[in-house]
C-alpha cells in the first residue's frame, strides 16, 4: 500500500500497525491473473516488473509467478519487511509513486495492486511513464467486496462513518486522473473471486487491516470489531461456521505508455 509524499496518516498509522492483520485479512488474487499478466501486460522471464505501492507482497508473488525480474516499492517499513521476509526473490525497495527509485524507460510494466487510490494525480502517472520503457504496460487491480450480498453491505455501512478523507477505489475519485497524456485508455478486465477463511481472518482481519480503522485509536477500533463480530454472530450464512467465503469480483484495468 502506497500514498503519495507525504503518505497519508491514515496509511502510516493503519499500515504500520497493522502489517500482520493485511496479511491475514487481505485475500490474494484469482490464478487467472497470471495469464493476464502475461496476456495483458507482456510480461515473460527477462521482463522487469515493477510492483509500486507492494505493501506486503500479496500481489508481488504473482508477478514472480511469470519469471520476470520484480521490484517492489513501498513506503512503509513494516508492510515492506514482510516482503522482505516472504518473498526472497523480490527485491524489496523503499519509495513513492512520485519518487520511484528506477532510471528512465527501466520497467516493462508497472502493477499497482489495490493501491492506486492511495496516489491518483498527474503527478504519479508522469512519474510511473518516466519509468516505464516505451510501449510499457501499466496495471491497476482491485479487489471489491460483492456489496450485493447484504452482510456484506452492512460490513461496509459499520465502517463507513469512520471513512473521513481516507482514500478508497469505490469513491471512483482516482478515475478523474484519466484519460492522461502518455497514456491509452483504460481497458477493462473482470474475474470472479472468493476469499475463503475463518470467519475471524478473512472477515474480521479484512476489516481491522482497513487503513482508518487500523488508525483508529484503541477504544474505538474495539467497537468496530465488536459490531463485526456481532454481525457475524448475527448472519446465518456466518455464525457459528468455521470457515467461510467473501464473494470478491477482482478489476483489473490496464493501459500502454506512448510518446
Amino acid at each position: 500500500m502506497m500514498t503519495n509524499d507525504p503518505i497519508h496518516h491514515a496509511a502510516s498509522a493503519g499500515f504500520s500497525a497493522k502489517a500482520d492483520d493485511y496479511v491475514r485479512g487481505r485475500p490474494d488474487y484469482p490464478d487467472a491473473l497470471t495469464d493476464w499478466l502475461r496476456d495483458r501486460l507482456g510480461l515473460h522471464p527477462g521482463a522487469t516488473a515493477l510492483d509500486l505501492g507492494a505493501g506486503t507482497g500479496k500481489f508481488t508473488k504473482y508477478l514472480l509467478k511469470t519469471g520476470a525480474h520484480v521490484i517492489a516499492i513501498e513506503p512503509v517499513k513494516e508492510m515492506r519487511a514482510k516482503i522482505v521476509a516472504t518473498l526472497p526473490d523480490a527485491d524489496a525497495r523503499e519509495g513513492t509513486a512520485t519518487s520511484i527509485p528506477l532510471p528512465d524507460n527501466s520497467a516493462d510494466a508497472l502493477t499497482c495492486a489495490q493501491s492506486f487510490h492511495w496516489f491518483a494525480t498527474r503527478a504519479a502517472l508522469a512519474e510511473i511513464h518516466r519509468v516505464l520503457k516505451p510501449g510499457g504496460r501499466l496495471g491497476l487491480i482491485w479487489n471489491v467486496r460483492d456489496e450485493s450480498v447484504e452482510w456484506i453491505a452492512a460490513l461496509t455501512r459499520i465502517i463507513a462513518p469512520y471513512e473521513a478523507d481516507a482514500p478508497r477505489f469505490a469513491k471512483g475519485t482516482w478515475r478523474k486522473v484519466f484519460p492522461c497524456p502518455g497514456f491509452t485508455d483504460l481497458r477493462e478486465d473482470r474475474f470472479a473471486h472468493g476469499h475463503t477463511g475463518s470467519p475471524e481472518d478473512v472477515i474480521v482481519n479484512r476489516i481491522r487491516s482497513t487503513s482508518f480503522i487500523a488508525a483508529l485509536p484503541p477504544d474505538e477500533e474495539a467497537k468496530v470489531t465488536a459490531q463485526v463480530r456481532a454481525l457475524i454472530a448475527a448472519e446465518p450464512a456466518l455464525a457459528g461456521r468455521r470457515e467461510v467465503t467473501v464473494p470478491y469480483s477482482t478489476v483489473a484495468y490496464w493501459a500502454e505508455k506512448i510518446g
